[in-house]
C-alpha cells in the first residue's frame, strides 16, 4: 500500500503529532508499505530524508515552536504522480490538511483524518484569542472530520467527544503506538551524574513541550510544594517551550530551585537515559487526546501521577500503574507524589511491572495493525467506464467540489462561532 501523509509538524520538531507520524511511518515501512510524508520545513531537519517532501514555511509562528506551512507548493503534484498513493492520511484540519482534502477529492482517493488535538486549547497561539475563536476551532475540526472517509481518534474519550460534537463519519480508535525498543534500556545513572543529581535521590520527571496548554504552572507548583518537605528529592524536566521561565520562577519562589534540573530537548538514546533517571513521571495536562508521552514513560518502567482527563484515563489506572487524581488540586497532586515516595521497594516494583505491561498493550505493532485494517476497509473502487472527455470534466468538477466544501466548512465554522459568541453576550 502507498500511504500519503500530510502533517503540519514532523521531525525534528518534538511533539505528539510529529512523534506519531514518525512511529507509524517507521512501522508501516517495516511491513513493506511505502509512506510519503508531506511536512513543513523546520530548522535542523535531518539530511537525506527518503520519501519526505518539505514545504516552505514561516518558522516560529507567533513566537511558538511551530512552523506555518505556506500554501504554495507546486513541486508536490509531480512527486505525488510518481508515488501513486492508495490512500491520503491527514493529521490536521487546516494548512496542509486542506491540501490533503483537495488532493484526495481530485484524485478520488480515500481520506483519513487523525483528530490528534483538542484545538480549542491552542487558540492562544493565534492573535485575537477569544471564546469565539475556540468555538471556531472546534467547529472547523468537526466539519473537516465530516468531509473525510474515516476518522481516527487516539482514545475512546475523544471518540465520544467527537460524536457529541456532531461527527457522523466512521470513527476508529487508533492510539499512537509506542516504539518499545526506543525506551526499554537507558543509562539513568550517567544522566544523573551529568545533571548533578545524587544517585540515591528520589527523582520526579516530566517530558514534553513546555507550553501553557500543558498545565505546567500547576504542575510546577504541585511538585515544588512536595520538594519543600523533601530536600533529598529532585525534579528533572525534559523539553523546551515558552513555559520554561514559568517553571523556574515557581521553583525560585518556593526556594527549591536547586532541586530543579532542566535537560532541554532530547531525542533517541539521551531521551531514554533521561527517562531511566526518573523514579516517577508527573503529568498534569488536561488538553490531551491520548497523552502519548505517558506510554513512552511506562515503556521505560515509570509509574505515573496524573490528573484524570481525556486521553489520560485510558492509560493510567489508579493504584495499578500510578495514581489518577480525580481532585485537580496541588495538595492532592503533592500527596500522590508523597505516596509514591513512601512505597516499599516491592510495591514500587509492582507498579513498574504494570506500567511495562501497559506500554506493551500500546505498542506500535498493535496500533499499526488497527490502522492498516482501517485503511483496507475504506479503499473505494475508482469509477469505471468513463470517456476521456467525461474524465476531464469529472476532474475539474472534483476539484471545484473540494474547494466549495472547504469554503463551506470555513463559513459554517465561522457562523457557528459567531452565533455562540453573540448568544453568550445577550
Amino acid at each position: 500500500m502507498n500511504i500519503l501523509i500530510f502533517t503540519n509538524t514532523f521531525t525534528p520538531h518534538v511533539g505528539g503529532v510529529a512523534r506519531s507520524v514518525e512511529a507509524f511511518t517507521i512501522e508501516h515501512r517495516k511491513r513493506g508499505h511505502r509512506v510519503l510524508v508531506v511536512a513543513p520545513e523546520f530548522p535542523d531537519m535531518p539530511p537525506n530524508e527518503v520519501d519526505v517532501i518539505r514545504i516552505e514555511a514561516i518558522q516560529n509562528f507567533n513566537a511558538s515552536d511551530f512552523s506555518l506551512a505556506l500554501p504554495l507548493h507546486s513541486p508536490l503534484t509531480e512527486t505525488v504522480d510518481a508515488f501513486q498513493p492508495d490512500i491520503v492520511h491527514s493529521q490536521h484540519p487546516f494548512l496542509l490538511g486542506m491540501t490533503a482534502l483537495r488532493l484526495a477529492r481530485y484524485r478520488e482517493l480515500p481520506l483519513v483524518f487523525t483528530h490528534h488535538t483538542l484545538y480549542e486549547h491552542y487558540t492562544h497561539y493565534v492573535p485575537g484569542d477569544s471564546s469565539a475563536l475556540e468555538r471556531f476551532a472546534m467547529e472547523l475540526a468537526t466539519r473537516y472530520s465530516n468531509l473525510t472517509d474515516q476518522v481516527f481518534t487516539p482514545s475512546e474519550s475523544i471518540r465520544d467527544l467527537l460524536q457529541q460534537r456532531g461527527v457522523t463519519r466512521p470513527i476508529a480508535v487508533v492510539p499512537t503506538g509506542v516504539l518499545l525498543e526506543k525506551f526499554a534500556a537507558g543509562d539513568g545513572r550517567a544522566l544523573r551524574r551529568k545533571m548533578e543529581i545524587p544517585d540515591d535521590a528520589f527523582v520526579i520527571g516530566h517530558l514534553g513541550r513546555l507550553a501553557p496548554e500543558k498545565n505546567l504552572e500547576f504542575l510546577a507548583q504541585a511538585v515544588a510544594d512536595f520538594l519543600r518537605n523533601r530536600p533529598e528529592a529532585h525534579f528533572l524536566v525534559v523539553g523546551t517551550g515558552p513555559s520554561e521561565e514559568t517553571i523556574r520562577e515557581t521553583f525560585a519562589r518556593a526556594g527549591v530551585e536547586a532541586q530543579l534540573h532542566h535537560a532541554g530537548s532530547l531525542r533517541d538514546q539521551p531521551l531514554a537515559d533521561a527517562l531511566h533517571a526518573m523514579d516517577v513521571f508527573a503529568f498534569a495536562s488536561k488538553s490531551e487526546t491520548q497523552g502519548m508521552v505517558l506510554t513512552e514513560a511506562m515503556a521505560a518502567g515509570l509509574p505515573v501521577v496524573a490528573i484524570d482527563a481525556p486521553g489520560v484515563r485510558e492509560v493510567v489506572t489508579d493504584g495499578k500503574n500510578g495514581r489518577l487524581l480525580q481532585e485537580p488540586t496541588c495538595a492532592a497532586f503533592s500527596a500522590a507524589l508523597q505516596w509514591m515516595a513512601e512505597l516499599e521497594p516491592e510495591q514500587m516494583r509492582d507498579l513498574k511491572k504494570t506500567a511495562l505491561d501497559t506500554a506493551e498493550a500500546f505498542s506500535i505493532s498493535h496500533t499499526a495493525d488497527k490502522a492498516l485494517a482501517a485503511y483496507a476497509s475504506i479503499n473505494p473502487m475508482p469509477p469505471a467506464g468513463a470517456s476521456k472527455d467525461d474524465r476531464d470534466w469529472e476532474d475539474v468538477f472534483s476539484w471545484m467540489e473540494a474547494e466549495w466544501e472547504i469554503l463551506k466548512g470555513f463559513a459554517g465554522a465561522c457562523g457557528a462561532a459567531l452565533s455562540a459568541n453573540l448568544s453568550s453576550e445577550k
